[in-house]
């Protein structure tokens, strides 16, 4: 599949985002970075720290719980995403977002999904965030970098989806999201 930034916005457009409102659980946000490189999209993800409250260690997007002045999920993504990487707003292009997922640690977590055309230099929290990196979108379209498992997570079995795209796997809810995301950029271009 040939993924262009045209293909992902029109499937964006063309796709209406489900929405979850869960009273007992927080809202958060979180953006689904692509960077423009030479020839090929990039996913710019985030290994978070062993100090943040929230998923210690793990590879994630830029994001984090809605605060009280924002007014919309893309306002907490952009928001988090400078708070944690330093990119300013005017660098990122909101494309649109997909559907929300819920999480066992008590989140129901927004994905939107922007487009960084020339990445500034990064200023990075080191309180939430450990390293940045980037990895080729087409990687997360590769079946033999895709794996799942059931695990006890808050108490239930649950599906847990992993890609081995990095030296430690990206897993959790940053794979449930890329997963979705590849999933619905796939069933666009047949």
């Amino acid at each position: 599949m040939k993924l262009t930034l045209d293909t992902i916005k029109q499937t964006l457009a063309h796709h209406n985002p489900q929405r979850m409102i869960h009273p007992d659980m927080k809202s958060a946000a979180v953006l689904v970075p692509l960077v423009q490189h030479t020839t090929e999209l990039q996913l710019l993800l985030t290994k978070r720290t062993d100090s943040v409250e929230h998923h210690k260690g793990q590879i994630s997007f830029p994001g984090g719980m809605t605060d009280s002045s924002d007014t919309t999920a893309v306002e907490t993504a952009l928001r988090e995403t400078e708070e944690e990487l330093g990119i300013p707003p005017s660098f990122i292009s909101i494309l649109g977002s997909i559907d929300d997922i819920r999480i066992p640690t008590g989140f129901v977590v927004t994905p939107v999904v922007g487009y960084i055309a020339s990445l500034p230099p990064f200023h990075i929290n080191a309180d939430e965030v450990a390293e940045a990196f980037e990895i080729p979108m087409h990687n997360f379209f590769n079946p033999s970098f895709f794996r799942s498992e059931m695990r006890m997570l808050g108490g239930m079995e649950r599906q847990v989806y992993f890609y081995d795209v990095w030296k430690e796997p990206v897993w959790g809810a940053t794979a449930a999201i890329i997963k979705q995301f590849t999933e619905l950029l796939s069933a666009a271009a047949r």
